[in-house]
């Protein structure tokens, strides 16, 4: 049975939510603040959070930020804060989606499950190769000839897209709706910013740009 954290103070929101999900199947745990949120996450283990980001004693960025150390567990932000600079200021801490409230219940739930069959499937899939690079989707590391790099979930979500399809051009709209999700309303530069983080920590050139069109990895070793 899949574990849901669900990190909410508003103690109506936080019942609805557990009621809805353990109807649906899920085992739930909850917290009513961000340090009572990391207290919970490193006792035991979760398949995705539900983080709110106005929380007493530390936000949801915050919680956020800390539980990125070390795990790229699912999570999805739930608030008020619909601006864009808050919906960017989630996606550069990696999370999967960011659901403004008041949100639908049954919407919630279907974006839960899609989120959670990205992350089984990832888990399940083989070993990604392509010239001197290797993709482990069980622990979504990235290596160069054995030397790990250093990347954000985003960044690895990015390369593998890539390399599972050499030679094939990603607009940045695919991106999009692929990686941060269709309903996603900010920047479309924000792709830019982190393909050029990607090749910066690559350091060779792998990723290259199709004028006009968007990106793909190079389709032949040079």
């Amino acid at each position: 049975m899949k574990r849901i954290l669900i990190v909410e103070d508003e103690p109506d929101i936080q019942e609805l939510l557990c009621a809805y999900l353990q109807d649906a199947g899920y085992e739930t745990e909850t917290a009513g603040d961000g340090v009572e949120a990391l207290d919970r996450f490193r006792a035991q283990a979760f398949d995705l959070v539900l983080l709110d980001v106005l929380l007493p004693k530390i936000d949801g960025f915050g919680v956020c930020e800390v539980i990125r150390r070390s795990s790229q567990v699912p999570v999805v932000m739930l608030t008020a804060l619909d601006g864009e600079a808050q919906q960017l200021r989630g996606f550069g801490l990696n999370i999967d989606d960011y659901v403004t409230k008041p949100f639908s219940m049954p919407i919630l739930l279907e974006k839960i499950r899609a989120i959670l069959r990205r992350s089984a499937g990832a888990q399940e899939g083989t070993a990604l190769r392509y010239r001197d690079l290797l993709l482990d989707p069980a622990s979504r590391e990235a290596t160069r000839e054995g030397e790990r790099l250093d990347l954000t979930a985003r960044e690895y979500a990015l390369l593998e897209t890539f390399l599972s399809a050499p030679g094939r051009v990603f607009t940045r709209e695919a991106l999009l709706n692929k990686l941060w999700g269709y309903d996603f309303f900010g920047d479309a530069r924000i792709v830019d910013s982190h393909i050029k983080n990607l090749r910066h920590k690559l350091q060779r050139d792998y990723i290259e740009t199709v004028r006009g069109v968007g990106y793909r990895a190079k389709k032949e070793a040079p």
